[in-house]
């Protein structure tokens, strides 16, 4: 998967996609993990990266892994190479 080249992020967490028209607001733990997925890191080394900065249950982050990477797909953030 790779982030879509074509958006625009900005330092406070907006999105624009200009092929889609389409915008959004990411928290920070978005922006970090769009930062990550963009420097080539997958999704369990993600996983492995939030887990050690954060104190959630491993579970529940694969969980939000997974919707949130659902997301980026839907809206055409992410793509499948």
């Amino acid at each position: 998967m790779k982030v879509n080249q074509s958006i625009a992020i900005s330092e406070n967490g907006f999105v624009f996609n200009p092929v889609t028209g389409d915008s959004f607001t990411l928290n920070n733990t978005g922006m970090q993990i769009i930062a990550m997925l963009k420097s080539g890191k997958t999704i369990e080394q993600i996983k492995e990266a939030l887990l050690s900065e954060y104190d959630l249950d491993a579970l529940v982050l694969e969980r939000y892994l997974q919707d949130f990477i659902t997301d980026l797909k839907r809206n055409y953030l992410l793509l499948e190479e």
